[in-house]
């Protein structure tokens, strides 16, 4: 694991889209593509905002780019609280990314399960995999904190987190707004990632990421300490409002 210090949320959005940048271009020119999931949240979207204007857009051949989404609200996609819907406004318009390349949770199916099972079909058939015994390994994550410590859409005590077998589960709304169900990536998909970073900024986040990273209560209570790729890397990036609790020997650069 690695926490990298950001000195305020401009610096890690820019931090996080040059990051963005290079784990595509060395996946595609090692693997022919690149796919990663998206988080949502305000602190993504300025980075998602940056990877949109031309001085970025140009760096990357976006036919060979595919996106996916760590996490939905069951709201239709025009809808302001939906995370594919955040991420159009940022990004998506601006970028020429061909037809079928955002690969976006189904929100008008009947039943959040129905979305949930339609993504997992969705995520193996893209990955080519006849089940879920192999599991789908995304270049990239995006992830964020809540306050409540939760990640992606695995809240406190809720049984996604005890899921093992199923990629895609549907959940019941968190403690935190807003009271609208959500489908989700379960830990084994998230956990074998080649890269997952955690996007944290501002001091509303600095007791919840003393919480994950120095307390590490259980994963029932605090979701994000689940978050631990099996065979990849973990990067904490974080600003300097959101560190200020950790301690020095905590922001040693490897750990």
């Amino acid at each position: 694991m690695t926490i990298s210090v950001c000195e305020d949320k401009e610096q890690l959005a820019q931090k996080a889209a040059n990051l963005f940048l290079q784990i595509a271009q060395r996946a595609i020119e090692e693997r022919g593509r690149f796919v990663a999931a998206l988080s949502g949240g305000s602190t993504p979207e300025r980075t998602y905002t940056l990877l949109a204007q031309p001085e970025r857009a140009t760096q990357l051949d976006w036919n060979k780019v595919y996106l996916f989404f760590g996490d939905e609200r069951f709201v239709p996609h025009d809808d302001p609280r939906s995370n594919y819907h955040m991420v159009k406004q940022a990004m998506l318009d601006a970028l020429p990314l061909p037809a079928g390349h955002v690969l976006a949770v189904r929100t008008d199916l009947p039943t959040p399960e129905a979305a949930a099972e339609h993504y997992e079909q969705m995520l193996l058939a893209f990955f080519a995999l006849p089940d879920r015994q192999t599991l789908p390994r995304f270049d990239l994550v995006f992830l964020g904190l809540g306050d409540d410590c939760h990640t992606a859409s695995l809240f406190p005590s809720a049984a996604a987190l005890t899921e093992r077998k199923r990629l895609v589960v549907a959940t019941p709304p968190g403690t935190l707004p807003p009271p609208v169900d959500r489908i989700t990536f379960t830990f084994p998909l998230i956990n074998a990632a080649r890269q997952v970073v955690f996007l944290v900024a501002g001091s509303n986040k600095a007791k919840t990421l003393y919480r994950a990273l120095v307390e590490r209560p259980p994963i029932w209570l605090c979701p994000a300490v689940g978050i631990r790729p099996a065979d990849g890397e973990l990067l904490w990036l974080v600003d300097k409002e959101a560190a200020s609790l950790l301690p020095p020997e905590q922001l040693n650069p490897q750990r």
